[in-house]
């Protein structure tokens, strides 16, 4: 059984960001929703996604979501990655923050996140790029097991600013 808060991410699968000017009317209603400063999808929104999927649910995000790697303080770190985890990464110029899925046949962490590619999509990651694993308060471990195998295009994510 995956956690409340995959199935909810898995809703979005596919919602893409308006590029220019307008902004997508999804993600403009998460800003709100989360209380943000700005209301574009110009601003990378890899943490306004999994804040707004976590709070969907009744659990708090971390109080500055929209960074990254903030959610490396936010709940309880785990050694391993579980599917429904928190995966924290590291990029160029920042960091990147998504939901861990699965892995591919070659070993990859395979996640669902907001701001992949301007969309929100599954996509493999190299592990060498993760700082941590995180998983909400209070809410039930899903037992550690081997990663299910998940399908991707074969590209690693390089794309989430």
């Amino acid at each position: 059984m995956r956690p409340i808060w995959l199935d909810s991410a898995y809703k979005y699968l596919g919602l893409r960001e308006i590029p220019g000017a307008p902004t997508q009317p999804v993600i403009a209603g998460w800003l709100k929703r989360l209380k943000a400063w700005w209301a574009d999808d110009e601003t990378p929104w890899c943490g306004t996604f999994a804040a707004a999927v976590m709070q969907e649910n009744g659990i708090q995000p971390p109080a500055a979501w929209y960074r990254a790697k903030a959610w490396l303080t936010w709940g309880s770190a785990l050694v391993m990655p579980t599917v429904g985890c928190i995966v924290v990464f590291d990029r160029q110029g920042g960091g990147h923050v998504a939901i861990c899925v699965g892995k591919s046949s070659d070993g990859r962490l395979v996640c669902i996140g907001g701001n992949q590619g301007n969309a929100v999509t599954i996509a493999p990651f190299d592990r060498g790029r993760v700082l941590g694993y995180r998983w909400p308060e209070g809410e039930p471990i899903q037992p550690v097991a081997a990663l299910p195998l998940v399908a991707s295009n074969g590209q690693s994510s390089n794309n989430e600013a």
